[in-house]
């Protein structure tokens, strides 16, 4: 692969066959996954810290489980549904522009492609062939004037996307005391939710990196070192809390 590959190809390449066919929701899995396992293992943590029974550290989970998860959902829908809008809005205007000032409109084209390097006759060629379809025109002008992208991704499934990430992800630093609430284990429940849940940081960490084309190994600490911080956080705000109301 040369060096000069932009980056939007190599993920179209065959490098990483699961970009290849999520590509498009793969970004918004990987940070509710993120998002998902970093607050609830912050629950985890807080409660932790104030030394709370299992079943509350269960209870407080499940709740920022389906809370955070839901308005993160509905975050991601309306963000997307918003491009959308707005998109849709300044092409309907640039439609408008290109029926009733279609002059003005070409003088546009004419300055974009003159600032680019074209002139002269070749100028002028370009001038016209842009502007004897209207589509084209319009399309030209969304991306070369207003430097807007059609935003194709459904805010349906981008919202769903999210919930189940922020789900499938927070539910891990849970497990254990859902496991141990079922059947009592007498081990440190603390201690397995911390190293289950550094595995998820690594894994998050690694598709992180796929998706940004970043390096692994950086994106890797750097998910484990933020997780672990808000969890450091929570407990320290767990355990002096604990001391002063308990």
């Amino acid at each position: 692969m040369s060096s000069s590959q932009k980056p939007e190809s190599r993920i179209h390449g065959s490098k990483h066959p699961l970009v290849n066919r999520f590509q498009e929701y793969l970004g918004e899995f990987v940070y509710g996954g993120i998002d998902g396992s970093v607050t609830t293992f912050a629950v985890v943590a807080g409660a932790t810290g104030a030394q709370l029974d299992s079943a509350v550290v269960i209870i407080l989970g499940f709740a920022n489980l389906i809370a955070d998860g839901f308005a993160m959902s509905v975050g991601s829908y309306l963000s997307t549904k918003s491009e959308k809008e707005n998109y849709e809005k300044h092409k309907a205007i640039e439609y408008w522009e290109v029926d009733n000032l279609p002059e003005k409109e070409k003088e546009e084209i004419r300055e974009i492609y003159e600032a680019k390097g074209f002139k002269g006759e070749l100028l002028e060629q370009i001038v016209e062939v842009i502007s004897e379809d209207k589509d084209r025109w319009v399309d030209v002008m969304m991306k070369e004037e207003l430097e807007m992208a059609e935003e194709t991704k459904s805010p349906i499934a981008m919202g769903g996307v999210t919930f189940l990430s922020f789900q499938l992800f927070g539910f891990i630093p849970l497990l254990v005391y859902v496991i141990d609430y079922l059947s009592p284990l007498d081990t440190n429940l603390f201690m397995y939710s911390s190293v289950l849940t550094g595995t998820t940081f690594c894994l998050i960490g690694y598709l992180k990196a796929v998706v940004n084309q970043t390096k692994v190994l950086r994106s890797i600490l750097e998910t484990l070192f933020l997780g672990g911080v808000a969890a450091a956080l929570a407990y320290f705000v767990g355990d002096v809390l604990e001391g002063l109301f308990i």
